[in-house]
């Protein structure tokens, strides 16, 4: 019925998916539009414009070769591993960091592109790597080395939110891999015995915000000030909200950052726990559909880096969740699509593009197969 109506390949995009994008987007502009008053300026519509555009190419992305993917993947991670470089001498300071390389018409931020970069060269070294090798020191090193390589130059920012986006993404493909499983409860076991001296190495105001995590009354006026308004904003919508653009504690400013890390606090002030519900599902459905994609996928490369980037859109809702509700530090992750932010967007609809042109392939490979059956 449907390729009756519209071209074939557009009848083979996975529908179900963009409108799920479709809604979380327009929601996100939605929000802005109220976090400013009811003004389109200045957040709604150059979200609206850098978010309409990005699907756009998302579509456009996923009608791309995985042989080009391949090919490009190797010049992409050294691109920005370089353009992370140029940010300590070059890069715009905002907010106490230095994170950013003024455009002019748009701050971007190099680490953002790193996230899924970093899925796709570890995805493509473990494609290349023989199976014998997967549980040998040469299967170890290099991942290190890939992951360890932008995950310091982003704590250098400091962005510590990134960094563990970072290394994230690049341990759930080594751990998809095979590699063997003490490798990483060594890991684990390590990074718990140094975390006492790894929090002294972070700034002061990381540092604050991960005490203010254990003990979120000790400064409600100071530090924890934030995650006290969240909290108050989120407890404040009940089951339906106080209605579309009337959160008091957004509105008022005494929730800061409603439009970026605190999105999601200021949504279920207006629409209660009924909307922030259905905005989780709406991510949970987009979060599945990556896992059946990297399911079905019918290579190695294709099945490590649609798992990879699938977690890493997992690990920005999780963590975003988790820290305005005060179950994680303050760590400025942005709510994927909602949050206000070119660089993030672009981020995340490059990953959707991907994981596109990864489904649409599989099912190009399952009707050849079956018209070979048939045959």
């Amino acid at each position: 019925m449907l390729s009756s109506i519209i071209p074939q390949p557009l009848a083979r995009l996975p529908w179900k998916l963009i409108v799920l994008v479709l809604l979380i987007g327009s929601f996100g502009i939605a929000h802005l539009y109220s976090a400013a008053g009811g003004s389109v300026q200045p957040w709604a519509l150059r979200q609206g414009l850098i978010f309409f555009t990005l699907l756009l190419a998302a579509i456009g992305i996923s009608y791309v070769p995985e042989s080009w993917v391949k090919g490009l993947t190797p010049v992409a991670y050294v691109t920005v591993l370089l353009m992370l470089l140029a940010v300590e001498f070059v890069g715009f300071v905002g907010m106490g960091a230095q994170r950013w390389i003024d455009l002019g018409f748009m701050k971007l931020q190099p680490s953002e592109f790193m996230k899924p970069v970093i899925v796709l060269m570890l995805a493509r070294f473990y494609e290349l790597l023989p199976t014998g090798d997967i549980r040998r020191w040469r299967a170890i090193w290099p991942a290190a080395l890939l992951i360890g390589l932008p995950v310091g130059l982003t704590l250098i920012q400091p962005d510590l939110g990134t960094a563990l986006a970072l290394a994230f993404g690049g341990v759930v493909v080594m751990f998809l891999a095979g590699l063997p499983w003490w490798l990483f409860a060594g890991g684990l076991a390590a990074t718990a015995a140094a975390l006492p001296i790894a929090i002294s190495f972070l700034h002061e105001y990381q540092q604050r915000r991960i005490l203010i995590f254990l003990e979120p009354e000790a400064d409600p006026l100071g530090a924890g000030y934030n995650l006290t308004q969240s909290k108050i904003a989120i407890g404040s919508g009940g089951l339906w909200g106080k209605g579309y653009m009337n959160g008091s504690q957004s509105h008022l400013q005494y929730l800061p950052e409603g439009h970026t890390d605190f999105a999601f606090s200021a949504i279920v002030e207006e629409w209660g726990l009924v909307g922030g519900v259905a905005l989780i599902l709406a991510f949970a459905g987009v979060i599945l559909w990556g896992m059946r994609v990297a399911r079905r996928a019918q290579t190695r490369f294709a099945q490590l880096a649609a798992a990879g980037l699938t977690m890493t859109i997992f690990f920005y809702v999780c963590i975003n969740l988790m820290m305005v509700m005060g179950l994680a530090p303050v760590v400025g992750i942005p709510l994927p699509l909602v949050s206000f932010g070119g660089s993030a967007v672009m981020t995340v609809m490059l990953m959707i593009g991907l994981l596109i042109a990864f489904d649409r392939q599989a099912k190009t490979a399952e009707r050849a197969r079956r018209a070979g059956l048939r045959g």
